[in-house]
């Protein structure tokens, strides 16, 4: 169980750190699906993982981010 939770966390950063860098890249918008939802499967192991390893300011930090991630994304749904 130990390996599965870092290999979720490790996934996490990585889609976190992905969708920055194509943001910083000019290759998604902050309003794009593909940057919301990297941010939202990143954020969501992140919390996973910090949650298994008692580390709860990280945890609290990734569920604030997941949710803001989901408004947005549930806003933009909204308008369409």
């Amino acid at each position: 169980m130990k390996l599965v939770v870092e290999i979720t966390g490790w996934a996490g950063a990585l889609l976190v750190l992905s969708a920055y860098g194509l943001l910083t890249m000019n290759r998604v918008t902050t309003v794009s699906a593909s940057y919301r939802w990297l941010n939202v499967a990143g954020s969501a192991g992140l919390v996973v993982n910090a949650t298994c390893n008692g580390a709860l300011p990280a945890a609290f930090l990734n569920v604030v981010w997941l949710a803001v991630t989901l408004f947005a994304l549930a806003r933009t749904r909204a308008a369409a």
